[in-house]
């Protein structure tokens, strides 16, 4: 427990027996309950688990090869149902590759009332950047940038999983709707900008060791592509139905239509046709107005949070 908040950890484990073990005996003495959700384990991470000494509560939940984005919900919906509000729900990987030493920074700003869910972000680490392979910092780059345009607010590090969730948040989720696979950070992030919740970051270790990724990456990048594709536009119709933000929304559609509209021909296109009166190449008309609608959507997201905000006070 701190300052009153009930503090629990869901941990979603797949064959990570070598390393559960070590995760769990390691968390603060002042966690509450930590809850491992062993999702179709073919090795010992279930005896790992039992075997495990730490100071706090520990649940070992089962499920069947659902997803790690299945598993995290599962741990979500038993913490809700097993401690007591005021709560903040951690996710911590299974495989270790989260410093425990991160948790009272991560959990601090949703205690202090300044956030609803914190993401880590390693990049912004003194050592995380550094440590993450090339590849990954590259992929990590592309996604936020992308995950930023879907949440319409500014998203370091979308694909970190390590994050802290306030019980307001987990009380309301709709967990039919939710993403169960890869990508479910970035689902998250979008979902949270969509309802107006505070989202800020806190850097946070990592440590990376010669474990195998079981993402394929051009699988990877098609689907969540997609999945954010969808969601951004249901965000941005959504919010056209709301009193909160309906003319910075409006304002942000009609500049991104504008932005698609210029790559159409110029015979059927007079404004397109106006504009390269003035030398314009057709590329910069496109960024000019994407930018523009982004930009206005980022200032409707800022509007959407500060009308919870009041509605909660």
């Amino acid at each position: 427990m701190q300052e009153g908040w009930r503090v629990g950890v869901v941990i979603p484990a797949h064959n990570e027996g070598e390393h559960i073990r070590n995760v769990l005996e390691t968390l603060p003495d002042w966690i509450d309950t930590a809850i491992v959700v062993n999702d179709g384990s073919t090795d010992n991470t279930q005896g790992e688990v039992e075997s495990a000494t730490t100071d706090c509560e520990v649940i070992l939940v089962s499920q069947m090869n659902q997803g790690v984005g299945s598993a995290i919900d599962a741990g979500h919906r038993r913490m809700l149902n097993h401690l007591n509000i005021p709560f903040v729900s951690v996710v911590m990987a299974g495989d270790g590759q989260m410093n425990p030493d991160d948790l009272r920074e991560l959990i601090a700003p949703i205690i202090q009332n300044k956030a609803d869910h914190v993401k880590g972000d390693r990049l912004s680490h003194p050592d995380g950047f550094n440590r993450m392979p090339k590849i990954r910092q590259l992929a990590s780059w592309i996604l936020a940038f992308f995950t930023t345009l879907a949440a319409g607010q500014s998203i370091r590090d979308p694909q970190c999983g390590y994050t802290a969730t306030s019980h307001r948040i987990i009380e309301t989720w709709n967990w039919r709707e939710s993403w169960k696979g890869y990508g479910y950070p970035n689902y998250w992030l979008i979902r949270l900008s969509s309802n107006g919740w505070r989202i800020l970051h806190a850097p946070v270790a990592s440590v990376y060791r010669k474990e195998t990724s079981g993402i394929k990456p051009l699988h990877f990048f098609l689907t969540v592509g997609l999945m954010m594709t969808i969601e951004h536009h249901r965000r941005t119709f959504g919010w056209l139905r709301k009193r909160q933000g309906f003319p910075l929304t409006l304002m942000a559609f009609f500049a991104y239509l504008m932005g698609w509209g210029m790559l159409l021909p110029s015979n059927i296109n007079p404004v397109k046709e106006v504009m390269s009166t003035w030398g314009a190449p057709t590329f910069v008309l496109v960024c000019g107005f994407w930018a523009l609608a982004h930009l206005f959507d980022r200032r409707a997201a800022a509007s959407i949070r500060e009308a919870r905000l009041d509605a909660s006070n």
